[in-house]
Parts: C-alpha cells; sequence; structure tokens
C-alpha cells in the first residue's frame, strides 16, 4: 500500500476513533449533568465550638465549595470543620465558622474571602477544585483566581492552608468522561499547589494523600457518589491537620491565641 493511502486510513480512522469518543463523552456528561446530587440543604451546620473552656480561643474559618459547606455529611460533627476543630480542641476553644457555598470554582472565592475577613480568622482553610475540575476551567485561571483570594489572606496576616482539588477518579462518572475529568483535577490541583506555595502557604494535595483511601473503600463517599461522606471527611481532615496545626503554630508566633 502506497505510504499517501496508508496515511489516508490512519487519518480516516482516528476521525472516527475522535468523533465516536466525543460522542461518547457527551452523552456521558449530559447522563452526569442529570444524576442526583445532594444539594446545599442537605448539609448540616458547620458552625459549632470545641473545647474546654479557659483554653486559649482560635477561630477557624472554612471556605470553598460544598465540600467546605459539609455537603455529604449527616451530621455538624462529620464535616471536615467539625473533624478539625475535634483535633485541635485538646490546645484550643475552637471556634468554627463557614463560609463555603456549594458549587463555588475558583472564581468565586472573593466574596468569601470578604466574609472571612470579616470574621477575624486565625486560620482558613480552603476545600475547593472540584467544580473547576467538572467544568473544565483552564488550571492557570483556577490558579489566577486562587491567588488573587490567597494574596488578600496574606496582606490581612492570616495563616492559610489549601486542599487542592480531591481524586477525581473516584467520582461516580462513566468511563472515559470518569479519567478525563480526573486528568483536569491533577491539572487543577497542581496549578492550585503552585499558587498556594508561591504565596508561602501550605497547599494539601487531596488526591493524592486521600484519594488512595477512597479508592480502597468507596463508602467514604457519600449516597451521591459525588461527595465525601462523615467518613470521607474524617480522611480530608486527616491528611489537612498537620499542616492546620503549623498554621497555627505560625499564628501562634506573631498573635496571642
Amino acid at each position: 500500500m502506497p505510504a499517501s493511502s496508508a496515511l489516508r486510513r490512519t487519518a480516516a480512522v482516528a476521525s472516527s476513533v475522535f468523533a465516536a469518543t466525543s460522542l461518547t463523552l457527551l452523552v456521558e456528561a449530559v447522563i452526569a449533568s442529570r444524576a442526583h446530587y445532594l444539594g446545599p440543604d442537605s448539609a448540616p451546620p458547620v458552625e459549632g465550638e470545641y473545647g474546654a473552656e479557659g483554653l486559649p480561643p482560635l477561630r477557624l474559618v472554612i471556605a470553598g465549595d460544598s465540600t467546605a459547606a459539609g455537603v455529604g455529611a449527616d451530621r455538624r460533627n462529620d464535616t471536615v470543620g467539625a473533624h478539625l476543630a475535634q483535633a485541635l480542641s485538646d490546645r484550643n476553644r475552637v471556634q468554627v465558622r463557614c463560609v463555603g457555598v456549594s458549587g463555588s470554582r475558583c472564581s468565586d472565592l472573593a466574596p468569601q474571602i470578604s466574609r472571612a475577613l470579616l470574621l477575624r480568622p486565625d486560620v482558613v482553610v480552603i476545600l475547593i477544585g472540584a467544580n473547576d475540575a467538572t467544568h473544565a476551567t483552564p488550571p492557570p485561571l483556577a490558579a489566577r483566581h486562587l491567588s488573587l483570594a490567597l494574596t488578600r489572606l496574606r496582606a490581612a496576616g492570616v495563616p492559610t492552608v489549601v486542599g487542592t482539588c480531591p481524586d477525581m477518579s473516584v467520582r461516580g462518572f462513566l468511563p472515559p468522561l470518569r479519567q478525563l475529568i480526573a486528568w483536569q483535577g491533577r491539572l487543577i490541583g497542581r496549578a492550585q499547589a503552585d499558587a498556594a506555595e508561591r504565596l508561602g502557604f501550605a497547599a494539601v494535595d487531596l488526591a493524592a494523600l486521600a484519594g488512595p483511601h477512597f479508592h480502597r473503600d468507596p463508602t467514604l463517599l457519600s449516597g451521591d457518589a459525588f461527595h465525601p461522606g462523615g467518613r470521607g471527611y474524617g480522611v480530608w481532615a486527616e491528611v489537612l491537620l498537620p499542616s492546620v496545626r503549623a498554621a497555627v503554630a505560625t499564628r501562634r508566633e506573631t498573635h496571642d491565641v
């Protein structure tokens, strides 16, 4: 077969495969968009106080998306904020507040940071990125919006920990959409980590550190196979905790906590 004919045949096959894959992704995206996901009204209150009276007060503010707001948890104590507060309550009287909004992307952080700063936080934890992955936000754009939020927190002297985009490959999407969103999530996560570290903040790779637990035990997800459940949030809090403790220590060095 002449080389030109072989190339044309290869191009035709590649075009057919691309068209079929594109159609499959389109169908799966429609299916995913029509799936039943837990809404913001299903989340328990995140706000609360933890630790003995008389311990030094610590104001912890959780910002970000539905995972910050506790969607997927059944009880207040199952949220990331509560898990972290319970762990920190050995040394502090921890007041948890949440400014996270379900469905948020990095571009939605600005009003959240404004509300957070009004609360005069000692430490902020930001959980964001999953919706940027599902909406195909360009990673540099997501990182730029995160950088703007972190710049304001840095100017205010607030130690901050960023939980980057979680492992999207454990979510209940059909392949190959699952692989595509997971790949996008990894790009988002790396861009977020770079943005945080450039400003001197800790970035916790939730995909790398918590993802394997979800692969081994899918019941860590809630019933909608998208949000973590209470035990899943406990895993997140466990991997976030060392960086949050370090942020508290940093705050203590410059303030009476």
